[in-house]
């Protein structure tokens, strides 16, 4: 079941006048460096650039999808949640959030939240649902909380515990947005037993190539991004209860199948929080 799908017909104009292709795009090159198609020659160009300044940092994207799947199943499978609240969803790929959770728990119910016009414009993607559960997308901003909360309101019940999932996102807010208070009215507005997700680019001295092309990217790209160090990133979990193994390089929460080797370190770290 869905609701409020895109009207392809009556949108399909404005949203080609908000789709610029002469600058490269941050969800466009993610989806480049996943083997996507809904990219550009401008976002390949630059994600190829990007990749010669880190040459390691397409594995950033995969090791986010890969983040997002193992915490997903945990929380569907172990602690039995089947509400998710997915801001900055990012251009449709395999096993997006609606996928994992409902090949576990056919009930779950997932919203999606996105200001991309190419992410609406594949909404229809993400708008596939069991016939158990649900599926929603609004076209918002994540500045704007009480706008997404009343919207997915509408599909999800605010009595029951949701995970909210901010899979690199928080970093296109800057510290003079409020970031912080972005996130905690976010899960102030969810009940106890709720989880948070979340995942950010981190800057640290042993990666200087990491910064280096975020530099490039905040001179040619849109839109900019904002990097922490794993400190400040631990600061969104602030009174939750973070579960093990704390915030760490996406790559090394709870991976599996490493056949006792420790998995590469990635400069995208994130961790998974409950609050009670």
């Amino acid at each position: 079941m869905t609701e409020n799908p895109p009207a392809a017909d009556g949108m399909a104009e404005s949203l080609r006048e908000r789709i610029n292709t002469s600058q490269p795009h941050t969800a466009r090159i993610w989806n480049y460096w996943l083997g996507g198609k809904d990219n550009y020659e401008v976002d390949r160009a630059a994600g190829d650039q990007i990749r010669q300044l880190h040459p390691g940092i397409g594995e950033y994207a995969r090791a986010d999808r890969l983040f997002l799947g193992r915490a997903v199943r945990h929380l569907v499978s172990d602690v039995g949640i089947r509400q998710f609240l997915d801001i900055g969803t990012g251009l449709p790929t395999a096993d997006n959030t609606h996928e994992v959770a409902q090949r576990i728990a056919p009930d779950a119910r997932i919203v999606y939240v996105d200001n991309d016009p190419l992410v609406l414009a594949h909404a229809r993607a993400l708008l596939t649902s069991t016939s158990e559960g649900r599926t929603d997308y609004l076209d918002e901003d994540l500045r704007n909380v009480d706008v997404i909360l009343q919207h997915a309101a509408k599909t999800l019940d605010f009595t029951q515990p949701v995970a909210l999932m901010l899979l690199g996102v928080v970093i296109f807010l800057g510290d003079d947005e409020d970031p912080y208070g972005v996130v905690r009215r976010l899960m102030d507005a969810l009940p106890s037993g709720s989880h948070l997700v979340l995942s950010h680019t981190v800057t640290s001295p042993s990666m200087p190539d990491v910064d280096e092309a975020v530099r490039f990217w905040n001179e040619h790209g849109t839109p900019k991004l904002t990097q922490r160090t794993p400190e400040a990133v631990t600061r969104f979990f602030d009174g939750l209860d973070l579960l093990e193994p704390g915030v760490v390089s996406c790559s090394r929460w709870r991976p599996e199948h490493t056949h006792g080797a420790e998995p590469e370190e990635v400069a995208m770290y994130g961790g998974v929080a409950r609050k009670n």
